[in-house]
């Protein structure tokens, strides 16, 4: 039994989810009916599950954000010991849900915590494993502090059940050991979880985050993207550990892979601003959509015979009286079919492709290493790659793979000069001309303006009036209002497309890419690969996603302690050698 004494809240009151959930976000007690604004968003909602239930149900949710309408009058229901994968279009409003429920704009009880993984740990001067322990700790102490609250106001509450076994759960004595699993199980070696976090960089900060919602387990847990940082052996420790989560799981992510071996369910955020529920993994859902989509259009088809058939009979019955109480009797079935509803039919999404444009062949040698070594310092003996023969050329399908910090993306800085060897040489051939996709790409685009507008500064050489640039952007997805108004109010995947294009237009002979996937959903990626594989002249690409190696790749090179290596089998073949490898020691949940 905890000591007595511990602070509570009043009800009613603003609370702050930096001391709560560790997000951050300011959290408000929501209440049947509320509006919430904060940053341009606004939510409603009524809760209908049971005050004291752990399963979340929230009928006629509404969601805007800067006036446009991205959820409208649908349901939010996420069932207790369900992992949900959270699916949509880019900017339809898949991380800005995300961010409404963390705030609590919709009625979300109070005893349901909520913890959201979208921003880094901040800097301190906590080792990573520390502050890891000290999330835990402050998580042990609210349960305690909550279970004497609700055995003060309430004994015989269901509550108390699930607070007893997330307290036994969490065991203090084990926190240190538990924590540097985790955190190992994310790519942290013993030194570097012993780091300061104020001493790690942005992407190491945020699995330091990750790591504490894993740690502390959160009844309702909102990932969005969570791969985004991890290298692959990374990401497949996290698909076998959230496998095991049994609370409640609403997870965004752009992987099938990661969606088939993690969801229980999937919510489809759907063109029509509504929340369409699917049980089942990415695939069961894909199967089960195209089932439903095709006994729709039957529906539609015979029902419009049926309409169509009976308009003919009204129009041919002229002014005979008992064809005209026939007529008369149809009409009523008419009015009455379009009272109750029609069947709807199935509008199938436009097809999004793209492509690069490319100055075409070159004869090899284009780009080739010999016996180059770099260390950033410029000490040999702090090498991240020795003696490295290797080359690259317009017919390249090269996948780079190995943990983070074996110095892939370096690599990429290597091939297009952003950095130069410290001993040995790199060779490029004299009309080679190369475009590089970073994951801090869209970082760099002029946020003020609009896509068209930074387009035409960065090619002033290109035609400039509107039709044209209409056209090219247009080739990338982004259309209607999202190519005029600022960069700063796209998603982040409508933001790489603009990317896409200023790539294509450079028109180069060999696309490097670092980590592509990141910010872009399923059919973008799958149009990706489509464009990738049309592309004449070289690839090398730097990805966690499975799923585009295995469209795109044609070697795959394996970069680990100084070297690189050919990997003779395929990408699924070394995802499962990874398997094999994480879940040696891996801890159960």
């Amino acid at each position: 039994m905890p000591p007595r004494g511990g602070k509570r809240e009043p009800k009613g009151k603003k609370a702050k989810a930096a001391a709560a959930n560790g997000n951050g976000v300011e959290e408000v007690t929501a209440q049947v009916g509320k509006i919430k604004i904060e940053n341009n968003r606004s939510a409603t909602g009524v809760l209908t599950s049971e005050k004291n239930s752990r399963d979340i149900k929230i009928e006629l949710y509404s969601l805007t954000f800067f006036s446009q309408n991205l959820v409208n009058e649908s349901t939010i229901e996420l069932n207790f010991g369900r992992r949900y994968g959270l699916i949509g279009a880019n900017g339809s409003g898949k991380s800005t849900f995300l961010k409404s429920l963390a705030a609590r704009e919709a009625p979300i009880p109070e005893h349901i915590d909520i913890y959201l993984l979208n921003s880094e740990y901040p800097p301190t001067e906590l080792s990573a494993l520390k502050a890891v322990i000290a999330d835990a700790e402050a998580e042990l102490k609210r349960l305690e502090d909550q279970m004497e609250k609700i055995m003060e106001e309430d004994p015989e509450s269901p509550l108390l059940d699930d607070i007893y076994e997330r307290i036994d759960a969490l065991d203090a004595s084990t926190f240190e050991a538990r924590a540097a699993s985790i955190l190992n199980g994310l790519g942290f070696s013993d030194e570097r979880m012993r780091y300061a976090t104020k001493d790690l960089s942005g992407g190491w900060r945020m699995r330091v985050a990750l790591a504490r919602a894993l740690f502390v387990k959160p009844t309702l847990m909102l990932l969005d993207e969570p791969t985004n940082h991890l290298d692959l052996g990374a990401c497949v420790w996290l698909e076998e550990y959230l496998a095991q989560y049994n609370r409640i799981l609403l997870i965004i992510s752009h992987s099938q892979d990661f969606l088939n071996n993690v969801c229980t369910n999937i919510i489809e955020l759907t063109p029509k601003k509504q929340l369409q529920y699917y049980t089942g993994n990415y695939d069961t859902y894909i199967k089960t959509k195209s089932e439903l989509e095709v006994n729709q259009m039957k529906a539609y088809d015979k029902q419009q015979d049926e309409i169509a058939h009976m308009k003919k009979f009204i129009a041919s019955c002229g002014t005979y009286s008992n064809l005209v109480r026939q007529a008369k009797s149809r009409q009523k079935i008419l009015d009455k079919m379009e009272a109750d509803g029609l069947v709807e039919k199935v509008e199938k999404p436009r097809d999004f492709r793209f492509h690069f444009e490319s100055a075409g062949p070159l004869p090899p040698p284009v780009l080739s290493f010999t016996e180059m070594s770099f260390a950033y310092d410029g000490n040999l003996k702090n090498a991240i790659y020795r003696d490295l023969d290797f080359g690259v050329d317009t017919e390249s399908r090269i996948a780079l793979v190995g943990p983070n910090g074996a110095g892939k993306s370096t690599l990429l800085k290597l091939m297009s000069g952003e950095l130069s060897p410290t001993a040995g040489t790199i060779s490029r051939h004299t009309h080679l001309k190369m475009v590089k996709y970073s994951q801090h790409s869209a970082d760099q685009l002029d946020l003020t303006v609009s896509a068209i507008d930074y387009l035409r500064r960065v090619f002033p050489d290109r035609p400039q009036d509107m039709p044209y640039w209409r056209q090219q952007i247009g080739r990338f997805g982004l259309t209607g209002n999202s190519q005029l108004c600022p960069i700063e109010q796209l998603s982040d995947g409508q933001r790489a497309r603009i990317v896409f294009c200023q790539l294509s237009l450079s028109v180069p002979n060999v696309l490097l890419f670092d980590e592509p996937t990141n910010a872009l959903d399923i059919e973008t990626i799958d149009s990706l690969a489509e464009a990738i594989n049309e592309f004449e002249g070289g690839v090398v690409l730097v990805s966690h996603d499975f799923r585009l190696i295995s469209q795109v790749a044609q070697q795959i090179w394996v970069c680990e302690n100084g070297s690189m290596s050919l990997w003779e089998g395929s990408i699924s073949e070394y995802k499962a050698a990874l398997r094999k490898e994480v879940t040696k020691n891996m801890i159960k949940i």
